[in-house]
């Protein structure tokens, strides 16, 4: 309950500043939006000189780009890791963070919440009812539950992924290109990963799983029985990786010699 009421005042405060400065709230919305637009016209595109990607047709790829944006817009909005290394390192800003009662990375989190990237959760949502229907899914008394439980283990990879890159921060003060280099890799798990050639295959399956926040989930959804078996791996795949970044970053934070060092 501490926690939860940490959180809450941290939304709250964060809305207070966000209505005073309302025009850059809309600006990040409205930019937000255009960017999944692009994407989503970029699939469309394909779908203009092909009829199927990989043995899967436009309402599937649709669907499964829908499911990607949901965990992604949670993991946006709650763990926000982009600037970590020039805010608390760089400028010492981690000194003040390990003086408060609460977990380091939970006040990490908090301090760079940023809603307006949920926006992308809910327009996918709405990209994965409209495709849904067009493919005539039925809707399933499991249907909410697993949407839930694949979203918050989707999360918890991205959060273990980036948490375990993040702690790199801790061993260097330099700003490194790894963070990009991973955002253009999760964006392969949008795509049916039978696309790939094995070997990439295999590094979005168990080395670097983003085939777990997009493509996997989504196939349990559109009844792809080849890879339910995967999909119902989301959650384990999920625990694993949260835990290798919780780990990696309290090692990390036990290094950290504060900004004077």
């Amino acid at each position: 309950m501490y926690y939860l009421g940490l959180l809450f005042e941290y939304l709250k405060n964060y809305m207070k500043t966000r209505l005073t400065y309302r025009a850059d709230f809309w600006v990040e919305v409205v930019s937000d939006l255009l960017f999944q637009a692009t994407n989503f016209i970029f699939i469309l595109v394909i779908f203009m000189h092909t009829e199927s990607l990989g043995g899967w047709s436009q309402n599937e790829v649709v669907f499964v780009y829908g499911f990607f944006m949901v965990p992604f817009g949670v993991f946006s909005c709650f763990v926000n890791m982009w600037g970590f290394s020039e805010r608390y390192i760089v400028k010492g800003e981690m000194d003040r963070i390990l003086t408060r009662p609460a977990h380091n990375l939970f006040q990490i989190f908090l301090e760079n919440v940023d809603p307006p990237a949920l926006v992308g959760s809910v327009i996918g949502l709405i990209i994965m009812g409209i495709s849904g229907s067009n493919l005539g899914l039925p809707f399933e008394w499991w249907t909410i539950p697993m949407v839930i439980i694949l979203t918050l283990s989707a999360v918890a990879i991205y959060t273990g992924i980036y948490t375990t890159l993040t702690s790199l921060s801790f061993y260097s003060d330099a700003p490194t290109g790894i963070l990009p280099l991973m955002y253009n890799i999760q964006t392969y798990g949008r795509y049916p990963v039978t696309i790939y050639n094995r070997a990439i295959q295999v590094l979005l399956t168990w080395i670097i799983p983003f085939a777990f926040v997009g493509i996997y989930p989504a196939a349990l959804f559109l009844h792809r029985e080849e890879m339910q078996g995967m999909a119902l791996l989301t959650p384990v795949v999920g625990a694993i990786f949260l835990g290798i970044g919780l780990l990696s970053w309290n090692y990390g934070v036990k290094r950290y010699k504060g900004a004077g060092s």
